[in-house]
Order: C-alpha cells, then structure tokens, then sequence
C-alpha cells in the first residue's frame, strides 16, 4: 500500500503532539494524514476520546492506518468494537502501561486495562527498553495478545520530542516497510 491510498489517522497521547513531534512532522509531510483532535487534551476522557477516534476512522474515504503514540494506543485498542470502516493497520508507538497504578497523572488509569483479543488488522508496535511510561516486558505482552509485530526500539525513551525523536527517521522507514506489506 502507499501512502497515497490511505487515510492516515495520527492519533496522539496525553497532551497532544508539539509542533516539533515525529507524529505532527509526520503530519505535515504525508498529503493524505489527518490528526484525530480530542475536546480535551490535557484532561483526557476515555469514552469522548475513544468515540473520537471512532468517528474519524468511520468517516474515512479510503482504507485507514492509524499511528497511535502513547495514550493515543489504548485509545485505538478501545475504539475497534465501533469502527464500522475498513482498518488496513495500526502502528504503534511507545504504549504506557495505563493498568499500573503508579500512573501520573491517575485518570490515565481510566484508559485500562488494555482490551487482549486479537487486532482484526494487521499491526506494529514499537516499543523502548527504557520508556518511562511503560516497560518492554509489557508492550511485548500486549503485542503478543493482539497479534503485533513487535519491534525493538532499544533504549530510546518515550519516543518523543522530549527523548530526541522529532525528526525520528528510523521511524519513518519501520512505517514505510510497515506501510508496503499492507493491502489496499
């Protein structure tokens, strides 16, 4: 598939994605991409974000790919029971283990546990060695529940601005081997 043929939905997490974001860079330079805004982006609701995301996904034109960061995954893992329009894939990026009770802040809580059926769409998740908002032993545990292909970022953070990944060119190039193996 190219890029071309698809909707790309850039789902982001907790706060939003900067100006200077690998998802809003993303943005920017793919001619078919879209972000998914939230009402809220700082206070996140799961149900408003998750009926969100749905509503995009419903109104595509064209196959969809989701690039979920962050918050923005289990948002799109929560959102799959309402799609009513053909996903070609997911990729994932930096999931947080939103179950663990440490979160900060705590409604981040509200958005799991993550749903484990497998995905209906083929899917990658990348994840760190050293996120700080998940571990590597749980995004290999819930991309082995949904059937995602997971790859090894090694210790490189949240994957964001904040831990060097604006331009993020590695990235660019998993989504696009990621982005030829998908079908139209």
């Amino acid at each position: 598939m190219k890029a071309s043929e698809a909707d790309i939905l850039i789902v982001p997490g907790y706060t939003n994605s900067g100006p200077h974001h690998w998802q809003t860079r993303w943005e920017q330079k793919l001619t078919t991409a879209r972000r998914v805004e939230q009402e809220e982006w700082s206070k996140p609701v799961r149900e408003d974000w998750v009926t969100r995301v749905a509503e995009e996904v419903n109104r595509a034109t064209r196959p969809v790919v989701l690039v979920a960061h962050s918050l923005g995954i289990p948002t799109v893992i929560h959102a799959v029971p309402l799609f009513t329009k053909p996903v070609a894939g997911a990729f994932f990026v930096a999931p947080p283990e939103v179950d663990n009770p440490s979160i900060r802040p705590k409604h981040l809580q509200t958005f799991g546990p993550y749903p484990r059926d497998p995905l209906p769409f083929p899917s990658l998740t990348v994840a760190s060695r050293n996120d700080p908002f998940g571990s590597y032993e749980h995004a290999d545990d819930i991309a082995s529940a949904w059937g995602s292909m997971l790859v090894d970022a090694g210790e490189a953070g949240h994957i964001n601005q904040d831990s060097g990944h604006g331009p993020w060119p590695e990235g660019t190039m998993v989504f696009a081997q990621f982005l030829s193996r998908l079908k139209p």
